[in-house]
């Protein structure tokens, strides 16, 4: 929920997991938020930002967590290098 001037209020904002668009509950011990340095193609430098995906403990527990992640950053790198 958000006030008038647009800031949170809510106590707990649940975050979605980048692969499933599932809901990561707060008991999901197993799910994990992996942060993936954005870099510019130029000059292969750092640029100080970072991409960030999330993955439940549903995925990782089948095993897919590799394949899923791996899947995110492809994705995203197509974007960035279409736009």
């Amino acid at each position: 929920m958000q006030n008038e001037s647009g800031q949170n209020v809510d106590l707990y904002v649940p975050r979605k997991c980048s692969y499933t668009s599932r809901l990561i509950g707060a008991k999901d011990h197993g799910a994990v938020q992996i942060n993936v340095a954005n870099i510019d193609p130029s000059t292969g430098l750092y640029t100080g930002e970072a991409t960030p995906f999330a993955l439940t403990g549903y995925i990782r527990n089948k095993s897919e967590g590799d394949m899923a992640f791996t899947t995110l950053v492809q994705e995203s790198d197509t974007k960035a290098m279409s736009s």
